[in-house]
């Protein structure tokens, strides 16, 4: 099975990367932070969200970042849907698409693959897939009395919370949380592993095999 790298070397400036939305934009909240703080070397180039009443559009604009919404129901396909908000992503010259609480499916065009990351909050494959999302991922991991969760950064493909795994990180589930309480601990550990996970892709040293992603610190 071929092994490649999506980023071919270490980038010589800041990483530029579009976020895609469909709820209230902490994950963008949380990334402008990183950045304003000086914790990710990082621009954010475009903010897409998938619905004009996204709270995240809000957010943005309070960040002074660009905006467009594209919504899925306007187009006739998922491939479609999927042109109109790469072709944006183009324009803009992003290294890396970031999915932060992004619910609609999309189509990885050839020239984005493994450039396009998804945050989710489990730990995949356990509670992951279509309807798994907010804190319907947390009332089913303490319906099935798990005893840790975390969060997902992987590369997106065209199914679901799906494709290769960049990293994770776990929490405890406790014997008195209740859905809110475990989504405020997992969401502390999303606020570091989407950033680290961008900067071993800004790295260069991000391989793909399969469904495997490998940190190789040197040459190919």
């Amino acid at each position: 099975m071929a092994r490649y790298r999506p980023l071919a070397a270490a980038l010589k400036r800041p990483i530029r990367v579009a976020v895609l939305i469909s709820g209230g934009g902490t994950t963008l909240a949380n990334l402008g932070a990183k950045i304003r703080d000086k914790k990710l070397d990082a621009e954010i180039g475009l903010v897409i969200a998938s619905r004009p009443d996204c709270g995240g559009i809000a957010r943005a604009a309070e960040m002074g970042l660009p905006c467009e919404v594209i919504q899925r129901k306007s187009f006739p396909s998922v491939n479609e849907f999927s042109a109109a908000i790469f072709s944006q992503c183009r324009q803009t010259k992003v290294d890396l698409v970031i999915c932060g609480g992004f619910l609609a499916l999309l189509t990885i065009p050839a020239d984005f693959l493994g450039r396009v990351m998804n945050i989710h909050p489990s730990l995949i494959p356990s509670f992951s897939g279509q309807g798994f999302h907010g804190n319907h991922v947390h009332e089913a991991v303490l319906k099935r009395g798990c005893k840790v969760s975390g969060c997902t950064v992987h590369f997106v493909d065209d199914e679901y919370d799906h494709g290769p795994i960049v990293l994770q990180q776990t929490v405890p589930v406790l014997d008195d949380d209740t859905a809110e309480k475990l989504a405020a601990r997992v969401f502390v550990t999303e606020c570091e592993a989407l950033p680290e996970a961008i900067r071993m892709f800004a790295s260069g040293n991000l391989e793909i095999e399969g469904s495997r992603v490998i940190f190789a610190s040197s040459g190919c």
